[in-house]
């Protein structure tokens, strides 16, 4: 299990082999390599520097299958980091509590 966080420096929950799971152990994406697609199959972002999830907007269109979520460990958060300067093109990754 690897914990994330937003580029913005939220904790956002783990990663536990293709599954992300938010903190409070929702399911909210599969990832398809270093990229995470949500239950929709909508794309949701990816990992860049090694525990950072970020979106990068010319992707938003991509899309890949759809799946069931499951419900995982719930635990308590990491404290959050700070924040890391944006790239251009990219915004942050939703929030955890986006996906309640």
């Amino acid at each position: 299990m690897d914990w994330l966080w937003t580029w913005g420096g939220e904790c956002f929950g783990y990663r536990r082999n293709d599954r992300l799971f938010a903190y409070y152990g929702l399911q909210v994406g599969r990832f398809h390599g270093g990229e995470v697609y949500g239950s929709d199959g909508r794309y949701l972002g990816e990992v860049k520097s090694r525990r950072r999830l970020i979106t990068n907007v010319s992707k938003k269109g991509r899309v890949k299958s759809r799946f069931a979520p499951v419900r995982g460990g719930s635990y308590a958060r990491f404290a959050n980091y700070v924040g890391n300067v944006m790239y251009v093109g990219y915004e942050d990754f939703p929030a955890p509590d986006e996906f309640r």
